[in-house]
């Protein structure tokens, strides 16, 4: 195998791996820069995922699992604003029974509903998104270098993929570029002069918590529709926790989020590529490493190479206004 061949596996694989983690990330950009730390994100990709899988094999329709998927994520994500901004509870806390319920309850409706060991039934091609091809994938292929990368790597991927890299200069543009991105940052970094500007605190917090349960139905609807024929327990398989991971890797910034997504995703898929095939100078690799080999690599960047992660200054500080 060539080496162009190769790399194009490798980048393919890292895109389409990468794709749920840069949907979670960004949505837990949009909760904690608004000061509300989130590590509920698995619990929402999970909770979509699910819906997603079983509402398109009812309606047999993608999109209306989509929906599904986002509306789910936005109640669960509501359930942690009411818990962590009305009632000042524990963000941590509420983050974490929500992961917990989550993974029970999808368990418990899965095999009550459709008793299939843990799953959905698999999903036919109209309940799924299928790969789009971009124009002139085909006729450019035959170009050297440029019509392999277009054809194969560019081409070829799911509309939430496309969706989600497409995210990445919106989220950029909506946090530094409009009033809502502003006064988000603000509620983050200094609730009490937002509130004194006149500014709903509360309101502004739950603006980011819906904004990160829509991103996160998006990233479990392609999870069960895109990536998968449908719900399998426990498919997210902690990319919630790899993305907040990457979230800190990249101190809160739009572009940085999707880099360090790609470089886990290209960790994964290097993981998957190479387990059980003997390495150079190495040999051959238990296959239990390689697998742990991506979460094994996130602790080490992040103690060894993120440096100082300042995160927003309010941050999981429930507000209280002042009298």
């Amino acid at each position: 195998m060539d080496f162009l061949q190769l790399f194009l596996e490798l980048a393919q694989s890292t895109i389409r791996l990468s794709t749920p983690l840069i949907l979670a990330a960004l949505a837990g950009l949009f909760t904690e820069r608004a000061g509300v730390f989130d590590i509920g994100l698995e619990g929402k990709m999970l909770g979509g995922a699910f819906a997603a899988g079983t509402v398109a094999f009812i309606a047999q329709s993608a999109m209306a699992g989509l929906l599904a998927a986002v509306v789910v994520s936005i109640l669960l994500s509501l359930v942690h604003g009411y818990a962590s901004i009305t009632q000042r509870g524990n963000q941590i806390v509420s983050g974490v029974a929500i992961n917990f319920i989550v993974a029970g309850s999808t368990v418990i409706l899965g095999e009550a509903w459709f008793r299939q060991g843990g799953r959905t039934p698999a999903l036919a091609e109209a309940a799924r998104f299928q790969e789009i091809d971009l124009p002139f994938a085909e006729a450019l292929r035959g170009v050297p270098l440029i019509g392999p990368i277009y054809a194969d790597l560019i081409s070829g991927h799911a509309a939430l993929t496309y969706f989600a890299f497409l995210m990445v200069p919106v989220t950029w543009w909506i946090l530094y570029r409009t009033r809502f991105g502003l006064r988000l940052r603000a509620v983050g970094e200094n609730p009490g002069a937002v509130d004194t500007a006149g500014i709903s605190v509360v309101w502004m917090r739950y603006r980011g918590v819906i904004c990160c349960g829509i991103l996160c139905g998006v990233a479990g609807a392609y999870l069960s529709l895109a990536a998968n024929a449908g719900w399998t327990k426990g498919m997210t398989a902690g990319k919630g926790y790899i993305a907040l991971a990457a979230l800190i890797f990249a101190k809160w910034r739009p572009v940085p989020v999707m880099f360090a997504c790609l470089l886990f995703g290209f960790l994964d898929a290097f993981a998957i590529r190479y387990q059980g095939t003997p390495l150079p100078l190495v040999g051959k690799v238990p296959v239990q490493l390689m697998q742990a080999l991506p979460y094994i690599l996130t602790v080490i960047l992040l103690a060894g190479f993120i440096g100082k992660a300042i995160p927003p200054k309010a941050g999981g500080v429930p507000y209280v206004k002042e009298r």
